[in-house]
């Protein structure tokens, strides 16, 4: 196992299990750092947005890193105010502009807005169709969002990105995407480190020799989920990807699981307010 390690899409597309996440890097030199940084532990899985307002500090970072596109695996995002069928087709082109870059790796919308999200599907698979990104996607979608969606899509989503850590541990979500061949991917997988000190962490965490981050980054792992930290910092990207030498045990694995709340760093998709 190792950070180049993939999942194979259910359209065949190999996506790197373990990327970088680039939420609220706002400062374009920190974007390029932090992209660079992790080319240069051996990160080839980048992940964006357009609501995060940094696609073109990760596009110079790349650039800038010298190393082949075709290496790399990258993700944006379509935000809510951009959603629709014209207005996804003109989203992609402008953050594929402002990424400098000539094709998409995955392509996600960001929340399931209501009355637009089957529209800017449709958009989004006539972008699969001509080959402008590799696969399409979804994030924050509940059971019910992804029902609504299958009725009408001609291509299944690759992936569910969602909100997920051992105090949201959807299992249920889970289940329903694996049984379906949708990989879930993890957005906030350390939930900021909100929980770091749980004593069950802590714990595992000084019998295995790793970081609290660590050990639910393996979780995670175990649980066959795409993981994206977010971290500008090299030594903390390189200790996010220091998972490959332990394995955690199936009662370790229920302990973490078993911190689940229901507390989220998010809002509820249900809940959120999709324009406000």
């Amino acid at each position: 196992m190792s950070l180049t390690e993939t999942v194979t899409l259910n359209n065949g597309v190999p996506m790197p299990k373990l990327g970088l996440g680039v939420y609220k890097m706002e400062e374009e030199q920190e974007v390029v750092r932090a992209v660079q940084s992790a080319l240069d532990l051996g990160y080839r899985h980048l992940d964006t947005a357009s609501f995060y307002g940094n696609e073109s500090g990760l596009g110079r970072g790349i650039r800038e890193s010298g190393v082949p596109r075709e290496e790399l695996f990258i993700t944006t995002k379509v935000w809510n105010d951009e959603q629709g069928y014209e207005e996804t087709l003109d989203a992609f082109d402008r953050s594929l502009d402002r990424l400098g870059l000539e094709y998409l790796d995955l392509y996600l919308i960001h929340w399931p807005v209501p009355g637009k999200f089957t529209e800017t599907w449709k958009a989004m698979e006539k972008l699969y169709r001509e080959g402008r990104v590799k696969a399409i996607g979804v994030c924050n979608f509940m059971e019910h969002h992804l029902e609504e969606l299958m009725d009408e899509a001609q291509v299944k989503p690759v992936v569910d990105q969602v909100e997920f850590h051992p105090r949201l541990y959807q299992e249920n979500l889970l289940r329903y995407c694996q049984d379906r061949d949708i990989h879930v991917e993890a957005w906030s997988p350390l939930a900021r480190g909100n929980y770091f000190d749980e004593p069950v962490l802590q714990e595992l965490a000084a019998r295995y020799d790793k970081t609290a981050a660590q050990i639910i980054l393996r979780w995670h792992w175990q649980l066959g989920i795409i993981i994206i930290p977010k971290s500008s910092n090299k030594d903390r990207q390189k200790q996010n990807a220091d998972l490959f030498d332990f394995s955690l045990t199936n009662d370790d694995m229920e302990k973490i699981s078993a911190l689940h709340t229901g507390e989220r760093i998010g809002k509820h998709p249900d809940e959120f307010d999709y324009f406000g």
